[in-house]
């Protein structure tokens, strides 16, 4: 599968993301004793968003901004990524914001507070389909759905004006059972699926949950017959299967080194892999160059603060082509 560009003189982006990005607070050991926390900034749509604008793409976020201390520090750092902004609109609600610190023996350490947070009231009016027209691919999550009704009618809409544009959809089912409940998030999937040209799971727990099956191939099969094109299977450390007219195929984790922080890889390969996807590469090299982002970004601490750049990605990229 192969993304086309748009047609000439059209106002281009090569990925617009909508969802919610957080405050993050990481650390070095338990919440409880911890007296010293380094600010970032995540949120799953977020993080595949720096991904692949820090490999090269052009992006855009669609989403509310709180009108807090926050604001300026989010604002700045989206731009300093490269990220359009037009329809990153403010809101006089609080930002989301959570902490993550290690426990002993390695094990992380989640603590949100999100309730009632700005990006939570994003609606379908929100979307502009100008702007959503404007991009090779839209993007969104579980995660963008289960926040809030509102904004689970949004990714509906945004994916539906993207398909009477003929921009591509993709869609990581991202499936976090805080947020809401497994038949809830069941009936999102069902609801968004129709509209969904790249899907984008994780297996086993998850694929468990919402297929039934911690198969990759069961899952693939079981998206493709609902009509959806391209399907990759996020499997950590045993890479990725994708899914594809032609056929599976399976990709190979890039591992190298110790693993520090996993949070946020699997929206790091997404980000690699929609980059390889808006600028010419096939599935398998953009699902590749996926495994490769999601390999380096694990080496260190904070969901985007350890994005790799352009360059030490595709140096791993381009080695990694020369040895097979």
């Amino acid at each position: 599968m192969r993304i086309p560009d748009r047609p000439a003189g059209q106002p281009e982006l090569d990925i617009i993301s909508i969802g919610e990005c957080m405050i993050e607070m990481f650390c070095e050991g338990p919440l409880a004793t911890t007296d010293t926390y380094t600010r970032t900034f995540a949120g799953d749509t977020m993080n595949m968003l720096v991904a692949a604008s820090r490999l090269g793409a052009k992006t855009g976020y669609v989403t509310h901004v709180g009108n807090d201390p926050f604001q300026d520090f989010l604002t700045g750092a989206w731009r300093s990524e490269g990220i359009d902004l037009r329809c990153a609109t403010p809101l006089d609600r609080p930002n989301g914001l959570y902490f993550i610190s290690i426990l002993p023996g390695g094990e992380r350490e989640f603590t949100y507070y999100r309730a009632g947070s700005a990006a939570s009231f994003l609606e379908p009016a929100d979307i502009d389909p100008d702007y959503i027209g404007s991009a090779k691919v839209v993007y969104a999550s579980g995660i963008t759905q289960a926040i809030s009704q509102s904004s689970r009618a949004a990714v509906l809409e945004a994916f539906r004006i993207a398909r009477e544009n003929n921009v591509v959809t993709a869609f990581d089912t991202n499936l976090r059972l805080g947020l809401w409940s497994l038949d809830d998030a069941r009936e999102a999937l069902d609801e968004i699926i129709p509209h969904v040209d790249i899907l984008l799971p994780s297996a086993p727990e998850e694929s468990e949950a919402l297929f039934g099956t911690d198969d990759a191939r069961v899952v693939i099969g079981s998206a493709r017959e609902r009509g959806v094109r391209m399907v990759a299977v996020k499997c950590g450390v045993d890479g990725a299967v994708l899914g594809l007219d032609d056929g599976i195929h399976e990709i190979p984790a890039y591992v190298q080194g110790q693993v520090a922080d996993t949070s946020g890889a699997g929206d790091v390969f997404n980000g690699g892999l929609l980059y390889g996807l808006t600028h010419g590469m096939n599935a398998v090299e953009a699902s590749r160059l996926g495994t490769v982002m999601a390999g380096l970004k694990v080496r260190g601490r904070g969901a985007t603060y350890s994005i790799p750049s352009r360059e030490e990605a595709f140096g791993v990229y381009e080695g990694l082509r020369e040895v097979t």
